[in-house]
């Protein structure tokens, strides 16, 4: 989450990287990894990352090349694919420059908030020439306009989600995590930091008083451990026993996987209520 950019921010309606219909595809981001599955394009891979494990049985028989951060980049590019599938904050800059000065074909994405993030799977469809599955999309649409109408009759309420620890580290509002969350009824205590996943201390988080904790199991797996810190804050979220651990890919994840986060979010930050 903390690497560098590989490439500029993903534009609605930007053109593909190639002028043909990609058929063997590289993805090194899990969340599209799934997303090309939901799609009915899983045929289509034939490389991933260690950390592309959604859905289970789809994935099993695909060659891994790595980490989103180390992939093998010589054998990416023996595999001589069309495409190689990226993401501005999970993968490096320097990973996307190689490929492409070898020849290989790079669309990195990066979206910022919900909306980007349903405009790259109406993209994927375009790239693969593939519709069969647009009525899954427009699905996906319709929860989001009724999850931010039904947000916008009700007070957000506030949250804390940590994704990293020692040092603890937040998200400001220039990312696609906080807009989960705003879409869903929250409001992130630190929307207004000026860094996009700023460090901070448990003195800012008593100072930011949160109503509801939630500790995602990854990028960092916070433990029960994290959940007996944060009970011992004086803070509306322990007071109320309102510390959560979720599933990391409800916040970070794009693709395919925000319908669940559509699904799940709202009712646990409007009355959620048990610590696990």
């Amino acid at each position: 989450m903390a690497g560098s950019p590989p490439d500029s921010s993903h534009s609605r309606h930007a053109e593909s990287p190639i002028d043909f219909v990609p058929q063997r595809v590289v993805s090194l981001v899990p969340s599209l990894t799934e997303s090309l599955f939901d799609l009915d394009l899983g045929n289509r891979l034939i490389a991933i990352t260690d950390y592309c494990v959604r859905p289970p049985d789809g994935v099993k028989s695909i060659i891994q090349v790595g980490g989103t951060k180390n992939p093998n980049i010589e054998q990416i590019i023996v595999l001589e694919p069309d495409l190689v599938l990226m993401n501005n904050d999970e993968n490096r800059r320097e990973d996307a420059e190689t490929l492409r000065a070898a020849g290989v074909a790079v669309w990195a994405t990066h979206p910022r908030s919900v909306f980007d993030a349903l405009n790259v799977l109406w993209d994927i469809m375009d790239v693969f020439d593939h519709a069969v599955m647009v009525p899954r999309v427009r699905e996906i649409e319709r929860a989001y306009d009724y999850t931010l109408a039904a947000s916008r009759t009700a007070v957000p309420v506030r949250v804390f989600a940590p994704i990293w620890r020692d040092p603890w580290l937040a998200f400001n509002a220039d990312t696609y995590t906080h807009d989960v969350l705003r879409v869903c009824g929250g409001a992130n205590v630190f929307a207004g930091h000026d860094e996009r996943y700023p460090r901070i201390t448990l003195e800012q988080v008593i100072e930011a008083q949160p109503e509801i904790v939630l500790l995602p199991d990854e990028p960092y797996a916070f433990t029960g451990a994290d959940i007996n810190t944060f009970r011992a804050l004086d803070i509306p979220a322990a007071h109320n026993s309102r510390i959560v651990t979720i599933s990391g890919s409800l916040l970070t994840w794009h693709g395919t996987r925000v319908a669940y986060a559509l699904r799940d979010l709202p009712p646990l930050l409007a009355g959620g209520n048990s610590t696990t």
